[in-house]
């Protein structure tokens, strides 16, 4: 991992991504998120100041435990006048986000669970299809992957697909 000389406090793109690991379509993709910010120089050339390595390794290290960059970036806005997170603030972040982690990670396995008994139906069609109809909301009236219009095909409206309305219109 290439050094930077600490006289250095700007770095540019080429520098940022390859001290952080990110690419570098990644960081223009933080920074049109508004994760990260640069300021442009007369030559309209990004700089990032030196706390931006800290700031990317925050949003990598949000982003490989499974918290969307939508949250991301509201952990980051709650932080006072955008600064760099401590140690401190990954602590809490971590608190905060452990419940919800141990929700997806509770759907997953249910999800996993549940996979065996779809394979060898092709079509997701059985009585009680647990990956198409989780929770079976439709199975006291209709069976299958896709609902049927119920009444003879027409619509709320008096049409029939494919048709005008009835009077001719």
């Amino acid at each position: 991992m290439p050094q930077l000389p600490e006289k250095i406090h700007e770095l540019t793109v080429g520098q940022l991504s390859a001290r952080s690991g990110a690419a570098v379509s990644a960081l223009h993709f933080y920074e049109s998120k508004g994760l990260i910010g640069s300021r442009r120089t007369s030559g309209n050339q990004r700089r990032y100041s030196r706390d931006t390595l800290r700031r990317v390794a925050f949003i990598r290290a949000a982003q490989r435990v499974g918290i969307p960059l939508a949250t991301i970036r509201e952990a980051l806005a709650e932080l006072p006048e955008e600064r760099t997170p401590t140690r401190d603030d990954w602590a809490h972040l971590s608190e905060v986000w452990r419940s919800e982690l141990d929700e997806r990670i509770k759907q997953l396995n249910r999800l996993r669970d549940h996979l065996t008994d779809c394979i060898g139906c092709g079509c997701l069609s059985l009585d009680s299809c647990v990956l198409s109809n989780p929770d079976d909301v439709f199975g006291g009236r209709l069976t299958g992957s896709r609902l049927l219009v119920e009444n003879g095909g027409t619509r709320e409206n008096g049409t029939r697909r494919g048709n005008r309305p009835r009077d001719g219109r």
